[in-house]
């Protein structure tokens, strides 16, 4: 399993709110709700994006923007019209597309609630709002999500909507991801080097197994020297210490359900010894693994 794969095993719609938005100049949304994550595609015309701090981005027909929360932002027609007296529509409320009409914008916007400590991980490598251009005609999902929306209500519709959404997310974070090269996260270009990545594939996919450089090295068939200068150099930490910190962020996850006992996760991610347990995860929170149950809760 590659890293992004992993971090987005529980980035789910559930329930997903999806919303389709059909508008005319001159216009405004505001989206406020709060949600960590949020994903708006421009189906026809354009769009101006504001965030919080006054920061903008174009949205031409094709765009997708994936916006960081929880601070609330703006879209409009142009960027003026946020200076004028019109009010502010929520995204939910705005007029929707209908059969005897073209609106000049057609916007669909999506938010994702993610909480868990491998999430956060990837919120942080995200900026603050990221913009993917692509044409209209490329955006594959993007057709399905339509006539998903055109055919609601229909038994199975939403778990439909929820399934299209994750896929629209996975796709433009990979294709903004590949597009960023050398500015992608560490865990990101890790994954495509032929050293880092068979490593990180067993890493995260079976992050319980005792492993050793040695291991780890034999998975790309270089000696372990070169793994650990090769592995360190790319992922700015020797291969044990990612090791640890991807257990401790899974332990984490673990410890936010009550129901999981802390020997049940210290045993989750490859400890036998509690002690160890606690001391490995105490160093990477900056406390113990009860008092992060408690704080989560």
């Amino acid at each position: 399993m590659d890293p992004l794969s992993d971090m987005l095993v529980d980035i789910r719609a559930e329930d997903a709110s999806v919303h389709q938005a059909a508008l005319d100049p001159p216009w405004r949304l505001r989206l406020d709700d709060g949600a960590p994550l949020t994903m708006v595609t421009a189906v026809a015309g354009h769009a101006e994006l504001v965030l919080a701090d006054g920061t903008g981005h174009r949205l031409a027909t094709g765009s997708t923007a994936i916006v960081r929360g929880p601070e609330p932002f703006q879209l409009a027609d142009t960027r003026a019209t946020l200076d004028r007296p019109i009010p502010a529509l929520h995204i939910e409320h705005a007029p929707q597309p209908a059969a005897d009409r073209t609106a000049a914008t057609v916007l669909i916007a999506g938010t994702y609630r993610p909480a868990r400590a491998r999430h956060r991980r990837l919120l942080r490598a995200l900026p603050a709002a990221l913009v993917l251009d692509e044409e209209i005609d490329d955006v594959l999902w993007l057709h399905s999500m339509r006539d998903v929306l055109g055919r609601l209500p229909a038994l199975g519709g939403q778990a439909m909507l929820d399934r299209i959404l994750d896929w629209g997310l996975v796709c433009t974070l990979g294709c903004w991801f590949d597009r960023q090269a050398h500015a992608a996260p560490d865990w990101y270009r890790g994954a495509l080097d032929p050293v880092t990545g068979p490593a990180l594939e067993a890493i995260h996919r079976h992050p319980e197994r005792a492993w050793t450089v040695a291991d780890l090295a034999a998975r790309a068939n270089v000696s372990r020297a070169h793994f650990a200068k090769r592995f360190t150099e790319v992922m700015d930490r020797p291969p044990l210490r990612y090791l640890t910190d991807r257990r401790m962020e899974i332990a984490a996850d673990l410890l936010a359900d009550p129901d999981v006992p802390v020997a049940a996760a210290a045993a989750a991610v490859g400890y036998r010894d509690p002690f160890a347990f606690s001391t490995a995860f105490r160093r990477h929170q900056g406390m113990s693994p009860r008092a992060w149950r408690s704080l989560r809760r």
